[in-house]
């Protein structure tokens, strides 16, 4: 009986250890998410305000584009499956050729807009969760300065 209690026991504090360090985690993660979602919706809200200066007359308010000459960015496969380009047609002005956004042709060549790193960062989060477009990871402006032509 005295071996089996202390079996309990020893059982019993590694449970307590373990939850202690549960505990810790989730008093630590929620803290950390909820500053990173803080962080992207501050994002998202600047880049709406850089959106409606610099890309909406192309682009057009519901991100929608004009077919076959400008592309859409709302629910845009080419943005997601191309997101470093994307990144990199805003930074150093258009794409060079030929692309294929949700099965449609472009070869417009978008003007450079003298934007610096953290204004792209915010564009590129404000259309990459808008017109229901949804991305959970934040585009910092560390990556876009990072980025080369």
């Amino acid at each position: 009986v005295i071996f089996m209690f202390r079996l309990k026991i020893k059982e019993f504090i590694k449970l307590f250890q373990k939850m202690k360090l549960i505990k810790l985690i989730l008093l630590l993660f929620p803290g950390f998410l909820l500053s990173q979602n803080i962080e992207l919706s501050e994002s998202i809200k600047r880049g709406k305000l850089l959106y409606q200066d610099f890309c909406v007359r192309c682009h057009l308010p519901d991100g929608k584009g004009q077919e076959g000459i400008i592309p859409p960015i709302a629910k845009s496969d080419f943005l997601f499956k191309h997101m470093e380009e994307s990144i990199k047609a805003l930074k150093f002005g258009g794409i060079d050729g030929e692309i294929i956004v949700n099965g449609v042709k472009y070869n417009s060549r978008m003007e450079r807009m003298g934007l610096y790193d953290d204004e792209i960062a915010d564009i590129m989060n404000y259309t990459l969760n808008s017109w229901g477009n949804k991305y959970s990871k934040m585009i910092k402006e560390e990556y876009v300065k990072s980025l080369k032509k």
